[in-house]
């Protein structure tokens, strides 16, 4: 039974982590494109903003797709979207 479960989450793993890892260039992109826009933050918080996502970027980078997620989303959430 155990081993039936494990095996289930280890494949719904497998198959999410692909899809997880092709939202971050966008989310990137996403983030460059409101900056560039322009935006009514403060320097702090853009620089919170930049910070977020150059973190988010390198946890791409190194394979954490979800982390990357997690730090990319914060930065948009501070952008306001």
């Amino acid at each position: 039974m155990f081993l039936r479960l494990f095996s289930a989450l280890l494949v719904v793993l497998a198959l999410a982590s692909p899809a997880v890892a092709s939202q971050c260039p966008s989310l990137v992109q996403k983030i460059d494109d409101a900056v560039a826009a322009g935006t009514s933050l403060s320097a702090e918080d853009l620089a919170k903003v930049q910070a977020l996502r150059d973190e988010g970027e390198a946890l791409h980078g190194a394979g954490s797709h979800a982390e990357s997620v997690a730090k990319l989303q914060e930065a948009l959430g501070l952008l306001g979207m």
